[in-house]
């Protein structure tokens, strides 16, 4: 505990009651106590409960439920055994066809409120599977000497311990259901207290886990692991530093992960550090929505911002005359190139660029375009979008992880740029879950 937390006043003990107003942006119930905000796990809009303080800070406070007394419509009994105590997932209390509904008023609130910004016509949300659905994971693994025991998979809710889990609903069946099977696996390891986390990547065919050891496995520690590998038709990686470091296990192949398109007949290959999107049908959905709504031809010349290892610009590229995709990481713009060759894709170009710093020097940065992509990180594309002044392309899709940062973004362009947005909308990425994924359409005004 530090000395900062040892001195705040101890939490109050007695349970207060309050009905819920609304939803935060990470599905959390609001409240409010005597002015200040209170957000409250699992609690739902309309519902009136009794809660009890996790956390008091001078401007909100955190709480849990200990008494609800009435229950919403949209409540529903968690699927998993674990829900509440694993950090993993936030919003099983709510049916999943009510969830992407709750995502899809957040993020008008969040463009009316942050970016001034109403939506004139909103996008079906792409929908896929509720379960089994995550493809990409970094799992915290340790060793619990009281138990002796090692725990494989996510942080408990609000805490750094690990939660003690046995299976994950909405990790693909091929990992999710073998947690158990891992953590005996790791616990037979002479070194089952220096393996701190498993990077999960698992392909369209392929299942690719790169243990990280903070020291060299034994030949005996290499001979179960490879016979782990082959019964569980895995493969079984390991990581001694950063993620250039990840090696197969002494005398097996390098095994490299694949996910494809198929319908645009693309097929892409990474490692397993390295971004892709988790959810491999909304993925697909996603990019046939791109590429049907910028309606590309052989005369438009296409920017990709933030392209990772180019899952969008390698389909743009099918459709347009050039696509130069741009991305900070020079591992996945390396990548990218790969996959350009893999596919036999000529016409587009991969440049390494950090997109919040000055970019006017770059030649790309001085060409035109007439469709821009920006695939951001949470923390949006604000920096980069004073540049549109110079492309001023006809059409903007913007892909986001974050709500907040594309209202506020699309702010930028309506009331700033001289661009309109035309449709926005949600995309189901990670049931469960309080991620909301979203996409929106901006095109230039008409003088």
């Amino acid at each position: 505990m530090s000395r900062t937390r040892s001195r705040r006043k101890p939490l109050p003990d007695t349970p207060i009651k309050v009905t819920i107003s609304a939803l935060a942006h990470d599905g959390r119930g609001v409240a409010h106590v005597d002015g200040k905000v209170i957000f409250i796990d699992e609690a739902l809009p309309g519902e009136e409960l009794e809660f009890l303080y996790t956390d008091i800070r001078k401007d909100y406070a955190e709480g849990k439920i200990v008494n609800l007394l009435s229950r919403s419509p949209l409540r529903v009994e968690a699927a998993c055994p674990h829900y509440g105590v694993c950090g993993g997932c936030s919003f099983q209390h709510v049916a999943p066809e009510e969830q992407i509904k709750i995502k899809q008023d957040l993020l008008v609130e969040q463009f009316k409120r942050l970016g001034k910004v109403e939506i004139p016509e909103i996008w079906p949300p792409l929908t896929g599977p509720h379960w089994g659905y995550r493809r990409k994971a970094r799992m915290g693994v340790k060793y619990v000497a009281k138990k002796d025991r090692v725990l494989v998979g996510f942080r408990e809710r609000r805490h750094p311990y690990l939660a003690e889990i046995d299976s994950c609903l909405v990790m693909h069946p091929k990992v999710g259901t073998q947690l158990l099977a891992l953590g005996e696996l790791i616990g037979a390891l002479s070194l089952r207290d220096k393996i701190p986390q498993i990077e999960v990547a698992i392909g369209d065919e392929q299942c690719v886990l790169a243990i990280r050891v903070l020291e060299p496995a034994s030949e005996e520690d290499q001979a179960k692991l490879r016979a782990f590998a082959n019964t569980h038709e895995m493969s079984l990686c390991l990581q001694a530093k950063g993620p250039d470091t990840i090696t197969p296990l002494e005398g097996e192949p390098e095994i490299i992960p694949t996910y494809a398109l198929p319908n645009h007949g693309i097929e892409f290959k990474f490692r397993p550090a390295m971004f892709t999107q988790v959810n491999y049908e909304i993925n697909r959905q996603m990019i046939d929505r791109v590429i049907e709504t910028l309606d590309l031809n052989g005369n438009d010349s296409v920017l990709d911002l933030f392209c990772g290892l180019g899952n969008f610009t390698l389909p743009m590229a099918k459709k347009a005359g050039f696509v130069v995709g741009i991305e900070g990481d020079q591992p996945l713009v390396n990548h990218a190139k790969e996959n350009a060759k893999h596919n036999g894709i000529n016409n587009v170009e991969f440049y390494a660029a950090d997109l919040s710093k000055d970019i006017s020097d770059h030649a790309w940065a001085n060409r035109n375009y007439t469709k821009i992509l920006l695939d951001p990180s949470r923390a949006g594309a604000s920096e980069v979008l004073p540049h549109f002044k110079k492309w001023q392309p006809e059409q903007i899709i913007y892909v986001s992880c974050n709500p907040s940062t594309l209202a506020r973004d699309a702010g930028i362009l309506v009331n700033e740029l001289g661009y309109q947005l035309v449709k926005a909308g949600v995309m189901d990425m990670f049931p469960q879950t309080g991620h909301v994924e979203s996409i929106a359409l901006f095109t230039k005004k008409l003088k």
